[in-house]
């Protein structure tokens, strides 16, 4: 829709640009963006799908690997694939398979012809001839650890290579062409089972045949050559190069991933089958407004990455392709009359429009080593400012920096703690990108100042599309440059239409404009920043209002004479990376720091420089609810600092509806309120009572859960693990479990947590997934054992946590303003016994800032419970405890202000006194202890045990 005070020139072209999208707010237009139908590329091959299943065992797969062009050398094995297209000739396809120490194989599959640019061009297309082979330069940080002595062996027309761990084998039939991985002689993963491999090779077009008889079609006609959709027409220079394989899971019955889709975390079929769609799962990034639920539509980010799971094991797939891509799930269950352990398979079929077929196929065999296995490969999350994990307000827009000053002071008044506020682009002076409205925002540096006096943050949105303006300097520098994004011929700059009017878009893929780009944060250039100042990148799909499926035309060309097609799904990760980057450097030499950076659009690697939010959702119960499920797969798929807008983008929450909010958002990794420009202020002190002060308290308990947040998303940042952790993750042997959705686990911290998304709801039924574990609600140690679903209170003011036996929390529950107020402040450790008596948890710390942990200045401690003797201790983790010594100084006055211990047994009654030792000092602390009343756990309390959370202590409760 029209965005107010845009100037008056330029209001009859945005008009008519934007017309079509005036009444989006309502609901998705499901017109503006194609179903698989409307895709030349992925209705030719689920056709060929359907004919291949309609023919069954007559089907024949016309690829077939030369087995005299087979070669391993160093844990690569080469070949060539001969794809039949007549009885005399044939295609070929150069094959690579790569074989990693850590049980990664890697297939890859190219066309010869266009490899070797023996191809023609049409429209004198200045594009590539090749098909895209970049992909990996953008998504990858490892993948060459190749296991040298694998083994090769070739008898009767089947390849078999022996390599990494113990236990696993790739078989390779030559004909028809089809790859079996194996773990411990079981296939886990296999390509083209069902003969559904499909590499459309590069031919002339034909013209059509004189005299051909009305109602066929000649292959001219076909969407080989061009395509139309929503009045563009693609001019496809290359003719048709899609390639599509079908993936298939033995006995595996979930799968999950694939991110980003508004669906539920193991995905529903897509072709037959209770309950299914009708269209695969589309990767494209789009700007999709107002989003539904329940739908594999695409939406603004691409991570093609799959895992399936079965009882007791795990196994993923990386499809590495940035082109648009389909997927169909086919679940078969197995004769239940069958002496077999296997119960179900899942049938998968992938389809892309360009470049290579290149797969990694990741064999787990548990989650852990799965997630290690998929981080090795494109980078685990980055380790995230402090700041960026605590509470954000944000609206569409903040209309001044009084605006922003009275928001910074109701906080105070009405004691709420926030971290960071934002400003959408009605800061900017008329959408002109690093300027600021010099009516409304006069004075930026003076509010940046007040914001900084108690620690919080500034974030500013900056989009891709520069605005087209004789009169803007940034704007013509992108042009005289040449660093935007060209049109199809190559020759002119692509103009279209977003926020600002006319608009030309930065060409990230070419290094000169990153490095342009990063010369804009300058203080210097980005007047009225400062130091407290971090970025949004959002519309960076790319959105073009009057593109095709309001996107880029995928004619176009950027760096190297690639087109937009092959990099489509690789767009926004090149913009914030970018970003990221121009902000790491931004105090000068020597004074890195870690960045924030927000995007809308993304990849796999793009959690290496930012966070993500799931767009543009409604102030809907249904929203809320399908949250968490997006916000689990991106999780799995190794982005997990992610969010969705608290209340609600689109639209007015009720005070019901937004208090449940707030209580869900609390346990998002990227916590933020939004509001569209059109949607009632809503900020929390607003609500009235009793509901601010219920916002209040969630708020704050994410605040005082800060400490274990923070150690989450450490071990996400150097082993993968989720933050958020789905209970398929906790309890693989579990299959109860396997398919919900609505209740995680925090980290490493057992609290499960299963927020209420239903109106009225005053109850909330929890399900554990063990026996002989007790579970304690977080508030009041209330028990819960068993395993099964539980009744859980949830009256309005609670939140559904329980804490899970066995586990130590550590938190902060001193209320403060912003968390950097916070950083010296006692700590408290609560320890939930588990059915043994004992209990773990573990402590990162590092100055939340900077980049000095990697140098090891960082505090990383465990706690351990010993049941036999009754003693609480912490020992440090850190490999190398000397060079955290600088550290370790800095937080020495850091103390532990009280132990709780829940869930002690009858011979703690009575108890008074304990033991603290720290050091080479012993002393005696009072200890309360608190009787079990109607269900709750009997617990005891140490305060102020005198301990200093830098150094090694014990309590001896005996």
């Amino acid at each position: 829709m029209l965005r107010p005070n845009t100037p008056l020139p330029q209001l009859g072209l945005l008009l008519i640009s934007l017309l079509t999208f005036a009444d989006l707010a309502k609901t998705v237009k499901h017109e503006n963006f194609k179903t698989c139908s409307q895709s030349g590329f992925c209705k030719r091959n689920r056709a060929l799908a359907d004919r291949a299943t309609a023919a069954g065992a007559s089907w024949s797969s016309p690829y077939e690997l030369n087995e005299a062009t087979v070669e391993l050398k160093d844990g690569v094995l080469t070949g060539t694939i001969l794809k039949s297209i007549s009885e005399t000739e044939s295609v070929e396809l150069p094959l690579v398979l790569s074989f990693l120490d850590n049980g990664v194989a890697r297939i890859t599959i190219d066309e010869a012809v266009r490899q070797s640019g023996g191809i023609e061009l049409r429209h004198g297309s200045k594009a590539r001839k090749e098909r895209y082979n970049e992909a990996e330069k953008w998504a990858l940080i490892g993948g060459e650890n190749y296991h040298k002595e694998a083994i090769v062996k070739t008898e009767e027309g089947v390849t078999t290579v022996a390599y990494g761990p113990s236990g696993y084998q790739v078989k390779i039939a030559h004909k028809p062409f089809s790859v079996r991985f194996l773990r411990d002689g079981e296939a886990q993963v296999v390509f083209n089972e069902r003969n559904l491999m499909n590499v459309e090779h590069w031919r002339a077009k034909k013209e059509k045949v004189e005299g051909e008889a009305e109602g066929e079609k000649s292959e001219d006609e076909e969407t080989y050559w061009e395509e139309s959709f929503g009045g563009n027409t693609d001019s496809k220079p290359r003719g048709p190069e899609s390639i599509a394989m079908d993936i298939t899971f033995p006995g595996y019955d979930h799968v999950y991933g694939i991110p980003e889709h508004a669906t539920s975390l193991s995905l529903k079929e897509t072709r037959g089958g209770e309950g299914a769609y009708t269209e695969p799962y589309r990767l494209y990034n789009a700007d999709v407004f107002e989003y539904i639920v329940d739908s594999p539509m695409t939406l603004y980010g691409s991570i093609p990455f799959m895992q399936a799971q079965k009882k007791g094991a795990t196994v993923g797939v990386f499809w590495l392709s940035a082109a648009e891509t389909w997927v169909d799930v086919v679940k078969t269950k197995m004769n239940p009359n069958l002496v077999s352990a296997e119960r179900a398979t899942t049938q998968t079929h992938w389809i892309s429009e360009s470049g290579l077929l290149d797969v990694f196929v990741l064999p787990g065999p548990s989650s852990s080593w799965l997630y290690k296995q998929y981080g090795d490969l494109t980078g685990f999350t980055a380790l995230p400012p402090a700041f960026s994990i605590a509470y954000h307000q944000c609206r569409w827009n903040y209309v001044s920096q009084d605006d922003v000053k009275d928001i910074d002071r109701n906080f105070d008044k009405f004691d709420i703690p926030y971290d960071v506020i934002w400003l959408d682009i009605e800061y900017t002076d008329n959408k002109k990108y690093f300027t600021w409205d010099p009516l409304t925002f006069k004075n930026p540096v003076s509010m940046g100042k007040m914001l900084a006096k108690r620690d919080r943050k500034l974030v500013t949105i900056i989009d891709p599309h520069i605005k087209n303006d004789k009169n803007y300097a940034i704007g013509n520098e992108l042009v005289d440059k040449g660093l935007g994004v060209m049109d199809k011929t190559g020759e002119k700059i692509y103009e279209g239409w977003c926020w600002p009017g006319s608009s030309h878009w930065i060409d990230c893929f070419n290094p000169a404009a990153q490095a342009w780009w990063k010369t804009l944060f300058d203080f210097k250039k980005f007047v009225g920043s400062g130091p407290n100042t971090w970025i949004w990148n959002d519309m960076n799909e790319p959105s073009v209002f009057n593109g095709p499926e309001t996107t880029m035309p995928k004619d176009n060309l950027h760096h190297g004479n690639w087109e937009h097609r092959d990099v489509h799904n690789l767009n926004g990760m090149t913009f914030h990376n970018a970003t990221f980057e121009a902000l790491k450097t931004r105090l000068g030499p020597g004074k890195e720091r870690r960045p924030f950076v927000l995007t809308r659009s993304y990849f796999a690697g793009s959690q290496r420089t930012a966070a993500m939010w799931t767009g543009d959702n409604q102030a809907d119960w249904q929203h809320l609810a399908q949250a968490f499920p997006m916000l689990l797969a991106q999780g799995i798929a190794g982005m997990p600092f992610a969010g969705a807008d608290v209340g609600g983008f689109f639209g007015n929450p009720s005070k019901e509806l937004l208090t449940r909010w707030y209580q869900a958002g609390a346990f998002y990794p990227f916590f933020r309120g939004h509001a569209h420009i059109d949607a009632k202020r809503r900020e929390p002190y607003l609500a009235g009572e009793p509901y601010t002060s219920i916002i209040r308290d969630a708020i704050r308990l994410r605040y005082s859960l800060l400490p274990a947040w923070y150690t989450a998303f450490h071990r996400a940042s150097w082993e993968g693990m989720p933050i958020l952790r789905p209970h398929f993750v906790m309890f693989p042997d579990d299959e109860e479990g396997f398919a919900i959705d609505d209740q995680f686990y925090l980290g490493d911290t057992g609290l499960l947590v299963k927020p209420v998304v239903d109106i009225g709801q005053t109850e909330t039924m929890m399900y554990i997934p063990e026996d002989g574990v007790p579970y304690y609600d977080y508030a009041n140690y209330t028990v819960y054992t068993g395993h099964g679903v539980h009744t859980v209170p949830s009256p309005l003011e609670s939140v559904p946590l329980l804490m899970r036996g066995g586990h130590v929390i550590p938190r902060k529950d001193r209320p403060r303003r912003s968390s950097g107020l916070m950083k010296y402040d006692p700590y408290t450790i609560v320890i939930a016994l588990g059915p043994t008596g004992g209990a773990g948890g573990v402590l990162y710390v590092d100055d939340g800032e900077t980049y000095s942990y990697r140098d090891g200045e960082y505090i990383h401690k465990s706690f351990m419970f010993n049941p036999e003797d009754k003693t609480l201790r912490t020992g440090s983790l850190h490999p190398e405890p000397a060079k955290a010594a600088k550290f370790v100084k800095s937080m020495r006055d850091v103390r532990v202000e009280r132990v709780i211990v829940v869930g002690v047994g009858e011979e703690w009654k009575g108890k008074k006194n304990v033991d603290v030792k720290q050091g080479s000092k012993t002393w005696k602390t009072e200890v309360v202890v608190h009787e079990s009343v109607d269900g709750k756990a009997a617990y005891a309390i140490v305060r102020d045990p005198k301990v200093r959370i830098a150094r090694d202590w014990s309590i001896d409760f005996s």
